[in-house]
């Protein structure tokens, strides 16, 4: 596993407890991100960035993903789904990394973590996500 994929299954670890506990402190959260990435500073701020990159972009990521996801609702994805596609649709839409690393990336996190149909739908919703981008551009 390369280190930046390591920093993205960090990052998944801390938007699912987020999902799940919104009332978290932010505090705990960088915390767990330097612990894991035992202080490496450039995996730990690459882990920052996609962090904050997805809780500043979160309903714009989040809509995209809905209007994409064919009779499927946010809140009715599996936690890990649905994290790992705004993982994978912020690194598309707002980050520097090729959209074809974001969609592998992204795919490998639903391989580790999801159910077996995870690494399809993950797919198949971010190549929806990045042919909209690709059609506005």
């Amino acid at each position: 596993m390369s280190k930046r994929s390591r920093v993205r299954e960090v990052v998944l670890q801390i938007l699912y407890q987020e999902d799940l506990n919104p009332e978290a402190d932010i505090g705990v959260s960088e915390r767990f991100l330097r612990g894991r990435l035992k202080h490496t500073e450039d995996l730990v701020a690459f882990g920052r960035s996609l962090l904050v990159g997805v809780r500043l972009h979160r309903k714009a990521i989040d809509a995209k993903i809905e209007a994409f996801a064919e009779n499927w609702s946010l809140a009715r994805m599996a936690v890990t789904d649905r994290n790992v596609l705004r993982i994978g649709a912020f690194e598309i839409l707002f980050s520097e990394t090729p959209d074809r690393v974001a969609i592998n990336e992204a795919v490998e996190l639903s391989k580790r973590f999801g159910s077996k149909h995870s690494p399809q739908f993950v797919n198949g919703l971010l190549d929806r996500v990045l042919k909209s981008k690709q059609t506005a551009s």
